[in-house]
This record gives structure tokens, sequence and C-alpha cells, in this order.
């Protein structure tokens, strides 16, 4: 079985290396770590890299498991964030066609990440067509390093940018350049509907 973390609208390296697989085991009973993917995405701005970042209870220093973790409703961060997607990617090629989804999502209560986070991921593999089961973990998983069925850790926000798996048109591109492996969101609003054959052609051409 292939374990992974569960993260929030992940680095294109999660669909990238998961996309042909048949069951996807989500690890909820992981000790919360911080300086990762689990509460933050990555977008592309007229500035640069955007870094958004769901706010929890107790902090980011807890080490509860994962499918403890509460989100902090002391601030409004669901509207902040949809409205830096909004600024980011309105004059994509695709927003349109994802913003009254995407504007439902965030208006929607949380109160746990784990549930935030799949909520998400669960829309993203209907827009890709990726066809894995997600499942979950039944109890804490050791973690296995550098094996290859084990994805936990392997990308972070301190690494995230030497994967480059897919290459696609980013609208602020000529004036900052390309950044790799950001949000699947990202690749869904620059490539619409082709994003899935784009992770399928990067699986094959590092076969």
């Amino acid at each position: 079985m292939i374990v992974s973390e569960l993260q929030y609208f992940p680095p294109l390296t999660f669909f990238s290396a998961l996309y042909r697989s048949t069951y996807v085991y989500l690890d909820i009973y992981e000790p919360y770590r911080k300086m990762s993917f689990r509460n933050r995405c990555l977008l592309a701005g007229d500035r640069g890299v955007i870094s958004l970042s769901v706010p929890l209870k107790e902090g980011r220093n807890q080490r509860l498991p994962v499918k403890e973790v509460m989100i902090s409703d002391a601030e409004n961060w669901q509207s902040r964030h949809f409205k830096s997607i909004k600024s980011a990617y309105n004059r994509s090629p695709f927003f349109e066609h994802y913003e009254y989804e995407l504007a439902e999502i965030f208006n929607k209560p949380f109160v746990r990440l784990a549930d935030w986070n799949l909520y998400c991921l669960n829309w993203v593999k209907e827009k890709i067509a990726w066809n894995a089961e997600l499942r979950f973990t039944e109890k804490a998983t050791p973690y296995a390093g550098d094996a290859p069925d084990d994805r936990r850790n392997s990308v972070l926000p301190k690494n995230y940018s030497a994967w480059n798996p897919v290459k696609y048109r980013q609208v602020f591109e000529e004036k900052t350049g390309f950044f790799p492996n950001l949000s699947i969101l990202d690749l869904l609003f620059n490539t619409g509907k082709h994003s899935g054959e784009l992770l399928r052609d990067s699986l094959e051409d590092h076969t």
C-alpha cells in the first residue's frame, strides 16, 4: 500500500507520485508536523509564491494525531484564502470554471483539519479524474523512510521546488518566471480539464 500524509490542496508531486495508485492510505494517526503541507498550500502570485496556512487551535507546535487537530475559528481564514486565490488567478484561463464551486467550499464550516483537507482532496480528485480509492490508516504506522510506498514527508515547504513534475503555462510566468510544484489549484486554473492528462504524461516521462 502507498501511505501519504493528508495535505491542504497538495503540491503536484503528491498527485504525480500517486496518480496510478489503486489505493492510497492517508495517515490520520501520525503526530501533526509543522512546516509541512498539512495545513499549507502554495500558489503563484504576481509578486512570487503565495503561502496560505490554515490557522490551528493549540498552534503549529502541537503533537496531536492529525485526526484530532482542530482548526482555529479566531480568524476569518476561509474568506481570506478564497480572496487570495481569486486575486491570484482571476486572469487564469480556467478559474471561472471552478470559481462557484470553490466559493461554496470555502463557505463550508469545518472543525477538524483532516475533514477540511479530505473534502478539498475529494473535490480535486473529481476534477482531475483521479480514480484511486482513498482510505485511512487504522493505527499509527511507523515511518518507512525512503521506502517507495511511504510518501509521508517526502516533499516539504523547504524543498518543494526541487521537483518539477509538470511544466505548463502560469499566469505571471513572463514577469516572475515559472514556479514548479505548486498546489494542484495552480495546475487546474491554468490547464483545466487537461490537468489529469498532464499528470499522467509526467508519469510516462519518468518511466
